[in-house]
């Protein structure tokens, strides 16, 4: 899939739950009816969460009952509380001893385990659990201080807790519920053989929920060896994007791409574009930030704390343009992004997937546009069908009206008399 398209060359040097539910999700029913205890009930309330969304609807009960469950919902879609509340309520009657932990959640990345951390660790303080986020690029010895004292529920990357691990700093025996969250994410960066030995580590009694974009290849390798009959809740098809998100195909000439781009990333709001490369990322940040965008690269050669101050100033609005890598991108969970560019067109149709949900969060509306040279517009077209995907197409030039109209496009001159 690869070769579906050629090279471009770019020639210029949250919360995971909102208080309104999705409008499918059944009005009569609340949390409370759910089976969830009533001082947590209480908490979603004070967080100003009140109904739940379908996936909440469908799978908490089955965890509840101590179901291994194979989950998939967008992005937006309120996976976090259908895994974290259930995991918290089972949780909640023994305190963990010293290194042992009894809840553990798995994610591919820092971001993801931040975000994770965030909405779950107020709701679990209204049970008295304690949590702990172990994770590269932070400080390893307050995390074995931490655990030391005794750590409830561990929100966890492979590699940091595989470290812990090996220095007896944690101990995984008495885990009673692992959470793997965004599994087709962890096998794409290559995590699968410690997530597999960390598994092992386990008690063969432990519960697992497992949620995944795509639940085939390696997953299902995982899901055969390390679950026992577990109750699938498919809520969309996989390859499905979502209903409230457009997408289009800008075709240009090649050398219109750089400056296409830019009349793009100065439009209101922030925006999110994507290339191939690292190098591609600096190159077009650099660039668009020349023109006097406020834009940033985010890659995966980039320090931990570059990162992770990139992302937020994104979240705080210091930042209008994000131009990311799909590996980067991973760790994208940023509300309100209304407008996905694909600069550089993805190699896949799964990558396509990935990037485009980084808008249309939530049941928000969001547009997708991808920008191809003339020699690309073919393999693009396939891409698509195989991801399910109706797009149109639009040839488009620098300052057209129709560029402005698809993506709100401002030329140099316009941007300097909006401002």
């Amino acid at each position: 899939m690869t070769a579906l398209l050629d090279d471009a060359t770019f020639d210029v040097a949250s919360t995971t739950n909102d208080s309104t539910p999705d409008a499918t999700a059944a009005p009569a029913v609340t949390f409370a009816d759910l089976g969830l205890p009533h001082a947590l009930v209480t908490a979603l309330t004070r967080s100003g969460i009140t109904s739940p969304f379908p996936i909440q609807v469908e799978t908490i009960p089955d965890a509840l009952a101590g179901h291994d469950l194979l989950g998939r919902g967008s992005t937006g879609s309120g996976k976090t509380l259908a895994f974290g509340l259930p995991l918290l309520t089972r949780i909640a009657p023994f305190p963990a001893q010293p290194k042992h932990p009894r809840g553990l959640i798995l994610v591919p990345t820092r971001e993801l385990a931040m975000q994770v951390s965030d909405a779950l660790e107020p709701l679990g303080r209204s049970l008295g659990l304690h949590f702990k986020t172990v994770v590269g690029g932070t400080s390893m010895p307050q995390q074995i201080y931490a655990l030391q004292r005794g750590v409830d529920v561990l929100v966890a990357t492979p590699g940091r807790l595989a470290d812990l691990i090996r220095q007896g700093a944690c101990f995984l025996s008495d885990v009673e519920v692992i959470v793997l969250d965004e599994a087709d994410q962890m096998a794409d960066m290559g995590f699968l053989p410690e997530v597999t030995a960390l598994l092992e580590l386990c008690s063969p009694a432990a519960q697992t929920l497992l949620f995944s974009a795509t639940l085939d290849g390696d997953v299902d390798t995982l899901v055969r060896e390390h679950m026992h009959d577990p109750i699938r809740h498919e809520l969309e098809p996989a390859t499905s994007p979502v209903d409230t998100m457009e997408h289009h195909v800008l075709i240009v000439n090649r050398e219109d791409k750089a400056v296409v781009a830019t009349e793009i990333a100065r439009r209101e709001g922030r925006t999110i574009m994507f290339v191939r490369s690292q190098l591609g990322a600096e190159r077009v940040a650099g660039n668009i930030a020349d023109r006097g965008v406020n834009a940033r690269a985010l890659h995966g050669g980039m320090s931990q704390n570059a990162r992770t101050k990139t992302m937020g100033d994104f979240k705080q609005g210091k930042i209008d343009v994000l131009v990311a890598t799909d590996v980067a991108a991973r760790g994208i969970h940023v509300d309100d992004i209304s407008l996905v560019v694909h600069v550089d067109p993805p190699e896949d149709p799964k990558a396509y997937l990935h990037r485009a949900g980084r808008t249309a969060r939530a049941g928000a509306t969001g547009r997708v546009v991808t920008i191809v040279l003339r020699n690309q517009r073919k393999g693009l077209q396939r891409l698509h069908q195989i991801a399910g995907v109706t797009a149109t197409e639009h040839e488009v030039a620098p300052g057209s009206d129709i560029l402005a109209e698809i993506t709100g496009s401002r030329t140099a001159r316009e941007a300097r008399q909006s401002d």
